[in-house]
């Protein structure tokens, strides 16, 4: 299966250290991943390297064709993918602008019956779990729901390395243990709805709204 792991921030720099600290949390998450579920696959999406223009204008309002060629390539991913985790930083106790403002240019159809999992970080001791609560409803509304085992860090600057991995004096059993549990429950619900997707198309039945926004108004 293929997974995209969406890092939700577009800081070069985190205070209290020069490095980006969301970097160093999604990667670890890449490489704990990677070591439990080798069989499938999974790509960092950054954040900072879609640095959408000003004017907002949604993947699925250009003509098919029209669209820039990042969010194409981006769309065509999130569309093939079998579930996500969507890394943030918490920032006045709601979940990264920059996360949610590169979702919104796509419609939830591409996002629909799939899983996703949620992992917070922040720089003091909350982990950025008041911005996941956030994310609950967000995901939902695109239709990939969020499975039970969150992921919260806090003071991530002290517990992962640039690359990611472990600072010497963290129990790195105890971590792994804590990632395991969302990516179990991640790749569990992923396998149940592509066998799923794959005996009936979601959208003979609910369809999605992509024609105008009064298909969501009740009669």
């Amino acid at each position: 299966m293929k997974f995209l792991v969406f890092l939700g921030s577009v800081r070069n720099s985190t205070p209290p250290k020069p490095a980006r600290v969301g970097e160093r949390v999604a990667k670890a998450c890449l490489s704990r991943f990677v070591a439990r579920f080798e069989e499938h696959e999974i790509e960092l999406i950054d954040a900072l390297d879609y640095l959408i223009e000003p004017v907002f204008k949604p993947h699925f309002s250009y003509v098919k064709g029209k669209a820039p060629t990042a969010l194409d390539e981006l769309a065509k991913k999130i569309a093939v993918a079998d579930g996500y985790l969507m890394v943030s930083p918490e920032y006045n106790h709601s979940m990264s602008p920059a996360l949610a403002n590169l979702l919104n240019h796509f419609g939830s159809s591409i996002f629909s019956y799939k899983p996703s999992g949620i992992i917070t970080y922040s720089a003091v001791q909350w982990g950025g779990m008041r911005a996941a609560l956030g994310m609950r409803n967000f995901l939902g509304e695109l239709g990939c729901l969020s499975v039970s085992a969150m992921i919260h860090v806090p003071k991530a600057q002290d517990v992962f390395h640039e690359d990611g991995t472990l600072q010497a004096d963290e129990d790195e059993n105890a971590w792994f243990d804590y990632f395991d549990r969302c990516f179990y429950q991640l790749v569990w619900w992923a396998e149940a709805t592509k066998q799923q997707r794959q005996i009936e198309d979601p959208f003979t039945h609910s369809k999605a709204f992509n024609a105008s926004p009064s298909q969501r108004n009740a009669p």
